[in-house]
């Protein structure tokens, strides 16, 4: 491996869920007769993710794991788990890779969007699983009664049935699974800080491969492409598309109960604020635009050339741990021009990409 990936020995300890907690905190306070059981399971949720949530921030040294099988490079090792609805993991083993599909659709949604998501890292990037040494793939479903969110725990997978009401199970949506997972490949490469911009970052670079996985295994170049995170979570009593858009962020649902989705498109909206270790879901909404915009002025499958300059710089030698969204462009600056060169309609597409959310910079500083 290169860059970061073959430095990097600190590993975060992590937990990070899919919903963002302001929106559990909104729904934990709907009285409404209609969502009651929502209600409930929001507030179950959140005493649940409280006293974890914290640990994001912190490090645990020493040198990464190694993975406990050694697979035939290019080939997943997918162990799905079900809890049944107790918060003990793993839970009890009941599809093995190579096994086929069992009667439990969230089994077969999560060794799916477990080999989808391998498929897409190996194919386009040669990345061999999240640390890019062949780490099995471990997922439970079925987590908790009635919790609303999926997470990676640094470890594994972990996917809740939703409360029904607002929520259906987590497993439903690849983007989702593709998400969680790819915060573990930035747990075994740049490591981003989970805080302020550069956490920020670490749920868009999340964003960005949870929507490439699910365009690449949907076959949808940029054009056609939903971009949507999370489509499918919302049951039809949500006025809503999915939690968030990366082409339009701020525009991923509007509903009574839940509100109008808070994220800012622009450096203009950027939201500055304590929660959510300094609102790294809600300006996550900046770099996802940006890189939306890449995709499309480059065109074709935004997997390909985009896809392949967020990865560069992801797992390269350019990007800290601590960077913020300036350092985070001027790296995929860098990372365009060393692999398509400057002045490059790839190159070219990434300067007007951070250019159209309020980050512009100089090009000839970003090449250097």
């Amino acid at each position: 491996m290169t860059g970061t990936d073959q430095t990097q020995s600190p590993v975060p300890h992590v937990r990070c869920g899919v919903v963002p907690p302001y929106l559990l905190e909104r729904l934990a306070t709907v009285d409404d007769p209609r969502f009651e059981a929502a209600a409930e399971a929001a507030r179950r949720s959140l005493r649940l993710d409280g006293p974890i949530r914290n640990l994001r921030v912190e490090r645990r040294t020493g040198v990464l794991p190694t993975p406990r099988v050694r697979a035939v490079p290019g080939h997943p090792t997918r162990t799905i788990s079900d809890a049944g609805q107790l918060q003990q993991l793993p839970g009890r083993t009941v599809r093995t890779e190579g096994q086929g599909p069992v009667a439990d659709v969230a089994v077969n949604e999560a060794y799916s969007g477990l080999g989808d998501t391998h498929g897409l890292y190996w194919s386009r990037y040669q990345r061999d699983s999240i640390d890019g040494r062949g780490l099995p793939l471990d997922a439970t479903v079925h987590y908790g009664r009635n919790y609303d969110n999926a997470f990676w725990d640094g470890e594994r997978m972990v996917f809740g049935d939703g409360d029904g009401e607002v929520f259906n199970r987590f497993t439903v949506s690849l983007s989702v699974i593709a998400h969680e997972l790819t915060h573990g490949v930035t747990q075994y490469s740049a490591n981003l800080a989970y805080q302020g911009q550069s956490g920020a970052l670490n749920e868009s670079v999340s964003d960005v491969f949870g929507a490439l996985v699910e365009q690449y295994a949907a076959g949808h170049d940029a054009q056609s492409a939903s971009w949507l995170i999370g489509a499918g979570l919302f049951t039809e009593q949500v006025q809503g598309q999915a939690l968030r858009s990366m082409k339009a962020p701020g525009t991923a649902y509007d509903d009574d109960v839940l509100g109008t989705d808070p994220q800012p498109a622009s450096m203009d909206g950027y939201i500055e604020t304590d929660d959510d270790h300094g609102g790294v879901h809600l300006n996550s909404g900046i770099p996802n635009r940006a890189f939306y915009l890449v995709a499309e002025a480059i065109g074709g499958n935004a997997w390909e050339a985009a896809g392949q300059i967020w990865y560069d710089t992801l797992t390269g030698p350019n990007l800290t741990a601590t960077a913020d969204f300036a350092a985070f462009a001027a790296a995929t600056a860098t990372a365009a021009s060393i692999r398509y060169g400057t002045g490059s309609a790839e190159h070219d597409a990434v300067l007007a990409g951070w250019d159209g959310v309020g980050l512009g910079f100089d090009p000839l500083q970003a090449a250097s």
